[in-house]
Order: C-alpha cells, then structure tokens, then sequence
C-alpha cells in the first residue's frame, strides 16, 4: 500500500510517497513560487502557476500510488468562469485589501451569532469580506464569476475534472455552517452569492477515481489512485505532529504562527473570541487562533537592520540577551492581526526607541512579542485543553532553538519541539491512510520524540509583566 501525499504552501508545493505506516517510501519533490504583494495590502498568487508546481511535484514524486492525500492552505479565494479559467486572482489569506469591508460586516451584522455558526471573525482574510470588497471595487469581474473556489478546489477541478471541496476546506471560508456542515446560506445572501456559485461539499470518505482527460494519459501511474479531496494545512499540520487529540497541542511557527488542538467533539456551543474553529473532516474540529506574522517578521528585522549573521552565531547573541532587557514593547503585526483581537487596521508598532536601543534589541523583542501573542491564545485555549503536551513545530524553532526556550519561559510550560520541519505533507498522507482502513485511527499514531525546553519561572515572571506592558500598548492603539 502506497500513498503519494502533496502539500500545497503558500510559498511551495511538495509531494512525497508514503508507505502503509506513514513512512516516506521515496524522495520528496519540491518547487517554490512567490505571492505578489504590492502597497495597499495586496497579497496575490498565480493559480496556474500553482497548478504547474503542483504537477511538476506529482509527476516527479507519483510512482504508483493506491491513494493521493492532498493538504493545501486555508482561506485563499479565487474566482472562475463557466469554462473553468481563472478570472481573478488567486488571494491568499495575507491579501489586506478588504479590511473596509470587514469593518463594515461587523456594523452591519451580529458578528457574534456568525463567529458561534462558521467559527471565523468577520477579518480580510477570510472570504466575506473578500467578496464584499471584490463587489465593491469590480462590480463587473464580479458578475462574471461562475464559480468562487479555494485553490485546492481549482486544482482538484482541473487534475480530476470535478470541483468538489472537502468539508476541511470549506470550514476555514468564513462562510461555512460548522454545526450543519453546509454553506451559510443567511451570510451568502447578505453578499449576494448565490450558493450554485460555490463547489458541492464531498460526502464523507468519499474519492474520485481516475484523472480528467488532460492528465489521464500523461499520468498512467496515477490513474488508478483514489484521489481525496484536499484538508486544510493546519489540520494536516496537527495531524502530522501526532497531535490529533486534545491532550496534545500544535504550535507551528513558520512564516506565519498557529496554535491549535484537534478534537474529535462537535463545535463547542460557545467559542472564545480570541479563537477559530475549523474542521479536519466531519469528525473532527480544529480550534485554536492564528498569526499574520512569525518567521517572516524576523527575516524582515534581519534584512532592514542588517543583522548578517548565521543562525549559530544569531542564536548565541540572543542567549547572550537577558529577557525583556531592551525597554522595547512591540506589537506583531506588520502582515496585520489574526488572533487575538482580529483587527483589520492593526499594524506593526516598536515603542520605547532610544539612541542606546540596537538592532539585535529589536530583534529579540519582536520574538518576545510573537510568544507573548501565542501566551494569550493559549490562555484562551486552555478552556479546551488545559494541561495538554505542547508540540512545537516549523523551521523558525529549528533554526532559533532560542525561540522555542523563550516560548517554553513565556508560557511557563514545558514544551517539546517537533524534529521535522515538514509534517503537513506527513499528516494528508496518514489521514488517507485512516480514510481507506490501513490506519485504524489518526490519534494512535505516535510522534518522533523531540528536544524538550524547561521553563525558567523567574524569567516567567518577567515576562509576565512584559505581555501586560504589550497588552496595555494595544488597547492604547488599537481598541
């Protein structure tokens, strides 16, 4: 029993073969691409140059699966016509634009009762807003949309000629019914969408068979897969890391961050402010609240300021540093906020610049600042999985051991930090392997042990203080 498993990023597409255990059985394949951004917060990708990546890694890595698992990135947004080109383009989560748009839901709808059915705020990033704002600035293009879609949905349309969108996928829109596993049909006539615009939401266990005429003859290897609809990366994240019960948690910190636990209960009745709740399938809800801003944020600080440094000799200037030494008080959100206020306006903010203050001050304080937003989120996640094992995972740990030692102080818990930087593409390959009975269940399967980072409580204390100086910060500026 095979599986080829492909992982579709924002920023890369890979695809690897994996035995019946969840092992990999080949070489991973890889290509990389860039989103587009430009000044008024747009953040675009090329959806068929994401279809190319995507097959360049099948075709490479294919070699004869039984099933193809696919993990693919939440919340993009892209607009079809009737004959199934792309007429918009493809818009990733970090694409601000619609920011008015958000601000003018929440005025004029009960954000409330729609955060307890969809389990999303009413922010850009999701696809309520996105559509309001796209109807707002091209009416026309608007109209001639036959079909709205997550990219994973548009791959899945163009490799087996069907559009069918997991329930994983359509949970994380903002415009899905998390109890009843349907589209919103209250919020898609506010916006004007009619729901024979958006794709059928596959049945549960349910694959197609066989490849679309373009692709049938190019790929005789994969013809007889049973291909699955794409999950969300964060709950292949989750899944991939072993932490696919409640008491073990997820905290990935790549380009950007998220916190999350994966529970087999039905949507919480009353969900935090602070939090998301999406689903992996129909069995299973992802919660937990996510960052615009992680990896990214330090690549930028080490670019502007010139911080030319390996990651070993990076690493030992930071340790060198006591915690929260710098007078600095920073807010994270130069790609803007997600959990926990879900600001549209909220930008990045330095406070507390001197003539003495340097760059690797900075730096060190914008870190401080990430875990000081993961301290928050865990707070407000605690109310479902309170004393849970906390998992860290993404190549930002890996790289900077001395960020998972301040995550461990800031939140005064032990933590255990994942040895692989790509689990994603590991968890689409064990949730199909679940799907079609070779795994008997996604929770049994045990995780790589990691290295392990003990809290110092006197520095807990400090920073403690510290979340409160960056709390007071934001309501001055934000609230």
């Amino acid at each position: 029993m095979r599986v080829l498993a492909l992982d579709v990023g924002s920023s890369s597409t890979r695809a690897c073969a994996y035995d019946e255990r969840g092992r990999e059985a080949g070489e991973p394949a890889r290509r990389a691409y860039e989103a587009h951004y430009r000044p008024g917060g747009a953040a675009e990708l090329d959806a068929d140059e994401l279809v190319r990546a995507s097959e360049a890694v099948v075709a490479e890595a294919g070699a004869g699966p039984d099933a193809t698992g696919i993990s693919c990135f939440w919340h993009s947004l892209l607009g079809i016509d009737e004959a199934g080109r792309a007429i918009t383009p493809l818009l990733g989560w970090a694409d601000a634009r619609a920011a008015h748009d958000a601000l003018e839901l929440r005025e004029q709808l009960d954000e409330k009762a729609f955060h307890a059915r969809t389990g999303c705020r009413f922010h850009p990033g999701y696809w309520p807003a996105k559509l309001r704002w796209l109807k707002r600035v091209q009416p026309d293009l608007f109209t001639r949309v036959r079909y709205w879609l997550s990219f994973s949905d548009y791959l899945f349309l163009k490799l087996c000629a069907n559009p069918a969108t997991s329930v994983s996928m359509a949970s994380a829109t903002g415009l899905f019914d998390q109890m009843k596993c349907e589209w919103d049909r209250e919020l898609l006539s506010v916006l004007s969408v009619d729901p024979e615009q958006l794709p059928s939401v596959a049945a549960p266990r349910s694959t197609v068979q066989g490849l679309g005429e373009q692709y049938s003859s190019r790929w005789p290897m994969l013809e007889r897969a049973a291909w699955f609809p794409a999950i969300g990366d964060g709950a292949a994240n989750n899944i991939g890391l072993a932490c696919a019960a409640r008491d073990r948690v997820a905290l990935m910190l790549g380009t950007s961050g998220a916190l999350r636990m994966l529970s087999s209960r039905v949507p919480p009745q009353t969900l935090p402010s602070e939090l998301f709740c999406y689903r992996a399938d129909r069995d299973r809800v992802v919660i937990g609240g996510a960052l615009s801003d992680g990896g990214s944020l330090l690549a930028w600080m080490k670019d502007v300021f010139g911080l030319n440094y390996d990651d070993d000799e990076l690493n030992r200037r930071l340790e060198e540093m006591e915690p929260d030494s710098h007078g600095l008080t920073v807010l994270p959100f130069w790609s803007g906020e997600r959990a926990t206020g879900w600001s549209a306006a909220a930008r990045g903010t330095i406070d507390g610049l001197t003539a003495a203050s340097k760059p690797i001050d900075v730096l060190r304080a914008a870190m401080e600042s990430i875990c000081y937003r993961f301290a928050l989120i865990c707070r407000a996640l605690d109310a479902f999985a309170s004393g849970a094992s906390i998992i860290l995972a993404g190549k930002a740990f890996l790289s900077h051991p001395i960020w998972a030692q301040m995550m461990a102080d800031v939140l005064g818990r032990q933590v255990e930090l994942f040895p692989d930087p790509e689990v994603s593409i590991r968890g689409a390959a064990l949730l199909a392997l679940e799907t079609i009975g070779t795994i008997d269940n996604i929770e049994l399967v045990k995780g790589e042990p990691g290295r392990v980072f003990l809290p110092d409580m006197t520095r807990h204390e400090r920073y403690a203080l510290a979340i409160q100086r960056q709390e007071d910060l934001y309501r001055r500026l934000i609230n």
